[in-house]
């Protein structure tokens, strides 16, 4: 998303089912949030559109000026980021930070519920196949565990050469395996490993299919 929506489009999410995120709107209002990544059509009859995750959030978002809320150089402006660990300009903790991960969270297990085919929550979806690291990353901030900030204490999701797997990174053994729970518990397939050189251990997970 490069621009924010226009008031109309606006509208549209506002005005989206409060419980399944269902949209109304002309053809090509729909059109254009899918493009934005703020909806998706689906794929079984009879197509309706819903909110992605970044919808929801959108729609619980207070209004903000077209610079605000464009794409630009902070991270959280406009689009919701979970945190992966070890950014340079984390967004801010708060009630408000709570909410917005609250939402994202329960936007997703929606997204899961329409677009997997038996409407199964408990398991992965293809949005999340397509956004490794930041659908790992959101299981772990909306299950309350701490992400790396400037210090190496805490979370860090990173991607890895395999298909369909990312790599999960804490030095606190005890937090490792609490990241592993809270990941199976997601629907995330979680094995332990060792890292040759170092002897560090770190999470491998993959969404699980069945």
């Amino acid at each position: 998303m490069t621009r924010p929506p226009t008031a109309a489009q606006r509208r549209v999410i506002e005005g989206a089912d409060p419980v399944t995120g269902r949209l109304r709107g002309t053809e090509a209002q729909l059109a254009a949030l899918v493009k934005r990544g703020l909806a998706f059509r689906h794929p079984r009859p009879p197509h309706d559109h819903f909110l992605t995750p970044a919808g929801h959030r959108l729609r619980e978002a207070p209004a903000r000026e077209p610079e605000e809320t464009a794409v630009g150089a902070r991270p959280e402006a406009g689009v919701f980021a979970a945190r992966v660990g070890g950014e340079a300009e984390p967004p801010p903790a708060g009630p408000a930070r709570l909410r917005e991960v609250r939402s994202a969270w329960q936007g997703l297990l929606e997204l899961r519920r329409m677009t997997n085919p038996d409407g199964a929550t408990d398991r992965p979806c293809g949005w999340e196949r397509t956004h490794l690291v930041g659908a790992a990353a959101l299981a772990l901030e909306a299950a309350g565990h701490r992400p790396a900030g400037p210090d190496p204490a805490g979370y860090r999701v990173r991607g890895t050469p395999q298909p369909e797997a990312v790599a999960v990174h804490e030095p606190d053994p005890e937090a490792l395996r609490a990241c592993a729970a809270t990941l199976e518990r997601a629907g995330w397939q979680v094995g332990e490993h060792t890292e040759p050189r170092t002897r560090e251990r770190y999470l491998l997970a993959s969404p699980r299919r069945t």
